[in-house]
């Protein structure tokens, strides 16, 4: 049996249009899985990168997509977690070794041998997907299938950025890029009752962040408002990591966001580091992670701000997405 598949065909800029259809077999799920009937997927900047070849091919061809909303349509052996027609989730960490330093101590977003759902491993866009059982997210009824898509990798992974960021009780955030990924993360953060301070060049994002409650909302080299205590880097853009850090208080710190960043250029101490101003990054998320997201965006009322495409121009949404031209986050109704 085949099914409809978009394909990373050869890694490229995206005016070459990198992203192909095909007919490809329906996977069969392997001891311990379930094959998932993809209702949506959402678009995340990663398979930007990976369809540009921003990040190295892991393999040919693949099916991108990791934020996948579907049903269970079938088990492998000694999958017995979910029922089929269940509703379930698939996220980037796709699987881990279980058995690495990091694994074992509560860190496996840091595994040595991960796989990861639309790069090492076929992914969402296409009508049906496989993951292991153990990797699946049970998925909130708060939320239908196109909100619930983003949850799954711009929620999870900017929930996990949040966190990172150490943001006090209280405290001032500051969110440079104002995406799929940030305007989630936005909501989270003012719901334990942070300040969100919000930087982009786009202004209709602008817009969506004082009507989600940011505190302003401007340019990142505007005047800031008022020294920040955390900041996200959620931009793909190495050159504003001086200015993130030029904007932190006293003890102050910046998480990057991003799988990919381009190049940051020199740092002075004195103006971005001195007074323990702090750098860090985020490596994808822990199971853990997704849990806790899903529980508190269920709770906080999270607004999920799509733009739903269909199928057939899964090739446009990520086209969009690179030229800035989506508010929120795009995403691909499959079936």
């Amino acid at each position: 049996m085949t099914m409809d598949a978009w394909v990373v065909e050869r890694p490229g800029p995206i005016e070459g249009r990198p992203l192909r259809r095909a007919r490809r077999e329906v996977p069969e799920p392997g001891p311990g899985e379930v094959l998932v009937r993809v209702a949506v997927c959402g678009v995340c900047r990663t398979d930007l990168h990976v369809a540009m070849g921003d990040l190295a091919v892991r393999r040919p061809a693949v099916v991108p997509g990791h934020e996948i909303v579907g049903s269970v349509a079938a088990a492998g052996t000694g999958a017995t977690r979910f029922a089929i027609g269940d509703r379930v989730g698939v996220a980037w960490l796709r699987s881990t070794c279980g058995v690495c330093r990091f694994c074992t101590t509560g860190r496996e977003n840091l595994c040595v041998e991960p796989r990861f759902a639309g790069w090492t491993d076929d992914g969402g866009y296409a009508e049906f997907a496989t993951v292991p059982e153990a990797y699946a997210y049970e998925l909130p009824d708060a939320f239908d299938d196109v909100t619930a898509a983003p949850l799954l990798c711009a929620g999870i992974i900017g929930f996990r950025a949040l966190e990172r960021a150490n943001v006090p009780t209280g405290g001032r955030l500051g969110l440079f890029g104002f995406g799929g990924s940030a305007h989630l993360a936005a909501q989270i953060a003012i719901h334990r009752g942070a300040a969100v301070h919000v930087f982009t060049r786009s202004e209709a994002a602008r817009r969506l962040a004082l009507e989600l409650g940011c505190a302003s909302a401007g340019d990142a080299r505007d005047a800031l408002p008022e020294s920040l205590d955390a900041a996200i880097l959620f931009a793909p853009s190495g050159d504003v990591v001086p200015v993130a850090l030029g904007a932190l208080d006293r003890g102050g710190r910046l998480a990057i966001a991003g799988i990919h960043l381009t190049d940051i250029p020199p740092l002075r101490y004195e103006a971005h580091l001195f007074h323990e101003r702090e750098l860090v990054s985020v490596t994808a998320n822990t199971r853990e992670d997704g849990r806790r997201f899903l529980a508190e965006a269920a709770q906080a009322g999270v607004q999920v701000h799509t733009t739903p495409y269909p199928f057939d121009r899964a090739d446009e949404a990520l086209a969009d997405l690179w030229h800035g031209r989506v508010t929120g986050a795009a995403v691909i109704r499959v079936s």
